[in-house]
């Protein structure tokens, strides 16, 4: 099919003013989202809503819950569903299973001009050798590195680009700009970065040749990534890209100039894995793995992280994130809450994978829509209320966004309560008085007459609970206002007596 994609583009104000909405030193909470089974056409389920449609509903709920950005898995053309549209096939087509590209782009409108953020998958590492894809396009390795060790991906059993060849870089940054360009896109988070960078990625000794320094770095790859994030941030601005990229190679999200691969933000894989390692445990068992939840903040500055809990940690059997919670069903739902405010008070932006936002039970299906009738229990309302609130505090209180990559806006004010499994931490914005305390209590005990240490003196007011009653909580151990008192602790000279919740998080800000 030959289209024209001309469009007459009406979200000028978004457009104009999104390079301060997608800065580092803005809140960006993103919400993960596979179009085909976010939801569907509730009188038959086997059919698919189109752009239109599904834009009205997630608009709905995006300003309900006060999500910045949506990231859509790709929205690229694929054959394949169970890929979930990581086999691309049409790289300059969104898919027909929704509508042609003028929907997609009044999709793209429809968010801009109600302020969400569109964040596109992007896939350059890999292609399917579908006879209609691009695999032998003209009878020759024209596109894959004619080399299977480096042209072929064992994993996927798909095939990678030749990232040397002149052409075939062209190719891939054209495509790139084409969705920021023509689609109006705020972001693009690249898949699968880490496969790109290594010669040696899910290969065997003797699968796979060294680089001519004789490593294992691939490094045409990492010269694309160079010249690709240049020429977007010089093109645009204003816009984010992303790398999903899972090993400790260096200044992912460093500037090209100062010898990084140029990327604006990183997914900090390793928070995600010690994160949700730790909250699979029994409470009785967390004190003695109280260092795994306050690893990250150890490397957490090298690079400009994200926070993902995303569609691969819900899927082939490792159960939902409701699931993965220890305990009966309040516990269950308590700990949920507890991970996203640990979430949402820890540095970096934020991603939640569709269905997490309210405690959906059920893995991902891929195949089906969400459960949404879930939505109408009050515990999965609970969890719903609960990520609003996480959001609005999130974007309303500039401590929490001002310095989130840098270790001035983050301090642990008491790590060493191992009995208690109690977790102290400050948040700090440009301004002291903007500043945040954060108690987070990691046991179904509640820790009544618990003293904090407190960098000002004053009033203090519990501005978030996660055990609040709205969220499905306890709702008996609130603070409200609580007055300072000249008594040292942790390291300050004035602290509070505060009672933290079972299983739940408090945030204090100073009147």
């Amino acid at each position: 099919i030959v289209w024209d994609n001309w469009f007459e583009w009406n979200d000028e104000k978004w457009m104009a003013s999104r390079g301060k909405k997608n800065a580092l030193d803005a809140p960006q909470s993103v919400y993960e989202v596979h179009l085909g089974s976010w939801m569907r056409d509730p009188n038959n389920p086997n059919a698919f809503l189109g752009y239109d449609k599904l834009a009205d509903e997630l608009v709905k709920h995006v300003k309900e819950l006060g999500f910045t950005h949506i990231e859509f898995m790709p929205v690229m053309e694929h054959p394949y569903a169970p890929s979930w549209g990581y086999q691309v096939t049409g790289y300059f087509a969104p898919s027909s299973r929704f509508g042609d590209p003028q929907g997609f782009m009044r999709m793209v409108q429809t968010l801009h001009n109600n302020d969400i953020g569109v964040i596109l998958d992007w896939v350059p590492s890999h292609f399917p050798g579908d006879a209609h894809a691009l695999y032998m396009y003209d009878g020759t390795h024209l596109y894959e590195h004619p080399d299977m060790k480096r042209g072929y991906h064992p994993d996927w059993k798909s095939y990678i680009f030749n990232y040397g060849r002149n052409e075939v870089r062209s190719f891939l940054i054209s495509n790139a700009m084409y969705w920021l360009d023509r689609f109006h896109a705020d972001a693009l988070r690249v898949d699968a970065v880490a496969s790109m960078l290594y010669l040696d990625y899910s290969r065997n000794a003797g699968e796979w040749d060294p680089n001519e320094f004789g490593g294992n770095q691939n490094l045409e790859a990492v010269s694309l990534f160079k010249e690709l994030n240049e020429a977007v941030y010089v093109a645009y601005p204003d816009v984010q890209t992303i790398a999903e990229e899972s090993t400790a190679f260096p200044s992912v999200s460093r500037p090209v100039w100062m010898g990084g691969l140029g990327f604006g933000q990183k997914w900090m894989m390793g928070w995600m894995n010690d994160t949700l390692r730790y909250f699979e445990k029994e409470a009785l068992y967390r004190k003695w793995h109280q260092n795994e939840i306050t690893f990250s903040a150890v490397y957490g500055f090298a690079e400009n992280f994200m926070l993902p809990l995303s569609h691969d940690e819900v899927v082939y059997g490792k159960k939902s994130l409701l699931s993965k919670m220890p305990g009966d069903n309040w516990q269950k739902f308590a700990n949920l809450r507890l991970l996203f405010t640990y979430m949402y008070c820890h540095f970096g932006t934020k991603l939640i994978f569709q269905g997490g936002e309210f405690g959906q039970r059920g893995e991902w299906d891929f195949s089906k829509s969400l459960d949404w009738h879930e939505t109408e229990q009050s515990t999965h309302k609970g969890i719903m209320k609960c990520i609003a609130g996480l959001n609005n505090v999130y974007r309303s209180e500039p401590a929490m966004y001002e310095k989130q990559f840098s270790p001035e806006g983050f301090e642990w004010l008491d790590t060493s309560d191992h009995e208690n499994s109690v977790i102290i931490m400050q948040r700090k914005g440009n301004l002291p008085e903007n500043n945040l305390i954060i108690a987070l209590n990691m046991t179904p005990v509640p820790r009544e007459n618990y003293r904090i240490g407190v960098p000002m003196q004053g009033i203090w007011n519990e501005i978030f609970n996660s055990d609040s009653k709205e969220f499905g909580g306890t709702n008996h151990y609130s603070n409200g206002s609580i007055l300072t008192e000249e008594y040292g602790w942790h390291g300050k000279a004035n602290s509070l007596n505060v009672s933290i919740p079972p299983l739940a998080g408090i945030i204090l800000k100073v009147k």
